[in-house]
C-alpha cells in the first residue's frame, strides 16, 4: 500500500519533486521566494548595466555584429530581437534547427526574420539526429536531448568562427546572476559553464560514438568549441532576463504585435497556446518530464500566473488537474504515431519506454506493482486530490 505522499509548495502548485526545488520551513518553494525578490531589484539600474555592456561589447565601424542571439523562432526569441533591436544592436540571430519542426514553428521563424535581422540558420544530420533522439529517448528518458545540446554549442560556434563575443541567451532559469558577461574579469565563457546549461542529463557527446553507427565526424555541431578557442575570441554571454523584467505572457503578447503567431487553442499538455509551438516532439519530452518528476508544462506555466497574480492558487490547481500529464496522442494536432515513425519506433516499444522511466513512488500501483491507467493510457499521481490540503 502506498503511504508516500508528495509536498506542494503553499503558494504557487510546483511539487517538492522539481529538481534543484527547495520549500522552506513555511511551506514556500524557492522558485516563488526569488520571485519576491524581484520587487528589490532596480531595474532602471539593470538596464543601465545592459546599456554598458553593449557598448563595451559593440562592434566598432560596422565591421562585425555586436552580438548573437540564439532564436528558436518563439516568443521569447522575438521579445529578445526586438529589444535588442530596441536598444540599437545588431544582431546576429542563430538558430539550431528544431528536432521536427512544426509548420507554424517555421511560420515564425519566417516572421521572426522580418524584423529586420540578418539570420543563420544550422540544420544537423537529420540521419543522424533522428538516431540520437531515438539513443537519448531510450537512454536518458528525453527525446529532445540533441535540440537542448545544440541550442547551446551551435551558437557558440558560430561565435568563434564569426569572433563575435558576446552572446545574448534569454531567461536565466536560476535568476541569480547575470551570466559572464557581466564579470569585470573571468567573463568568457567555459565548457565547463556551458556543460552546466545544457541539459546533458549524464549522457555525454562522446558517448554516442560507436551507438548506431554514428562517428566522432558526426557529431561536429553537438561539440562545444575548445576552452582555447572560448578565450581567444573572448566569447561570454548574458542573461537578458537578468536585466528586463521578464514574463513569458508579456513577451508573448508583445511578440504578437510583431507578427508573431499562436496556436488555434492550448497546446496538449499546457494551459497556454503562445509556447512550445515548433518542436513536434516537445509533447513527448513534457510528458517524460511528468512521468520521471510528477509534473509537466500545465505546472510550469501555472506557477508562473500564480506567482504573478493573474489566477488563484485554486484556480491553477484545477487547470493542471485537467491538463498536466496526459498520455501525449498528438501534439500540435500531429499523432504519436507519426512522431514514433521518425525515431523508429512502435508506440509498443514507446510506451515500454515509458514505462521503464516512471517513477512509481508518485503514481498509482496495483498490489503487483504496476502501473495503474485509465482508457487512455493516463496516471493517477498519488496524492492529488488532497493538494489543497497541503
Amino acid at each position: 500500500m502506498q503511504t508516500r505522499w508528495i509536498k506542494y509548495c503553499k503558494r504557487c502548485v510546483m511539487p517538492e519533486t522539481k529538481p534543484d526545488l527547495y520549500i522552506d520551513g513555511e511551506g514556500i518553494c524557492s522558485a516563488c521566494r526569488s520571485f519576491e525578490r524581484r520587487t528589490l531589484v532596480d531595474w532602471e539600474k539593470r538596464k543601465q548595466e545592459l546599456l554598458n555592456i553593449l557598448d563595451r561589447y559593440r562592434s566598432r565601424g560596422g565591421s562585425n555584429y555586436d552580438c548573437i542571439i540564439p532564436v528558436s523562432g518563439g516568443k521569447d526569441s522575438h521579445y529578445q530581437v526586438i529589444r535588442m533591436l530596441e536598444l540599437g544592436a545588431n544582431p546576429l540571430c542563430v538558430t539550431a534547427t528544431t528536432d521536427m519542426l512544426s509548420p507554424i514553428g517555421r511560420r515564425n521563424i519566417e516572421n521572426l526574420k522580418r524584423l529586420g535581422v540578418d539570420y543563420i540558420e544550422v540544420t544537423t544530420n537529420p540521419v543522424v539526429r533522428r538516431k540520437i533522439n531515438r539513443i537519448a529517448l531510450t537512454e536518458v528518458g528525453d527525446i529532445s536531448w540533441p535540440e537542448h545540446v545544440t541550442i547551446f554549442t551551435i551558437p557558440v560556434r558560430i561565435a568563434v568562427q564569426m569572433k563575435i563575443p558576446l552572446i545574448i541567451w534569454g531567461e536565466n532559469s536560476q535568476n541569480e546572476y547575470g551570466g559572464p558577461a557581466s564579470a569585470a574579469e573571468n567573463n568568457t565563457l567555459t565548457r565547463r559553464w556551458l556543460e552546466e546549461f545544457g541539459g546533458l542529463l549524464g549522457l555525454r557527446v562522446s558517448d554516442l560514438i560507436g551507438q548506431n553507427g554514428i562517428e566522432a565526424r558526426h557529431l561536429i555541431q553537438y561539440t562545444y568549441p575548445s576552452d582555447e578557442e572560448l578565450q581567444k575570441v573572448g566569447v561570454t554571454g548574458l542573461f537578458l532576463g537578468y536585466y528586463l523584467p521578464w514574463d513569458g505572457y508579456q513577451n508573448a503578447l508583445i511578440a504578437q504585435s510583431y507578427g508573431f503567431e499562436t496556436y488555434h487553442q492550448a497546446v496538449e499538455g499546457s494551459i497556454a497556446n503562445y509556447e512550445n509551438l515548433d518542436n513536434v516532439q516537445t509533447g513527448i519530452h513534457d510528458y517524460f518530464k511528468f512521468l520521471k518528476y510528477g509534473f509537466g508544462r500545465a505546472t510550469d506555466i501555472a506557477c508562473l500566473h500564480i506567482r504573478r497574480g493573474r489566477i488563484s492558487r485554486e484556480d491553477g490547481l484545477r487547470m493542471v488537474k485537467i491538463r498536466d500529464g496526459k498520455f501525449p496522442w498528438t501534439y500540435l494536432g500531429v499523432p504519436i504515431e507519426d512522431v514514433l515513425k521518425e525515431i523508429d519506433m512502435s508506440l509498443e516499444e514507446f510506451i515500454s519506454v515509458c514505462d521503464r522511466f516512471t517513477n512509481k513512488r508518485l503514481f498509482v500501483c496495483d498490489s503487483r506493482g504496476r502501473l495503474v491507467k485509465d482508457k487512455d493510457g493516463n496516471l493517477t499521481k498519488i496524492n492529488y486530490d488532497n493538494v489543497e490540503e497541503l
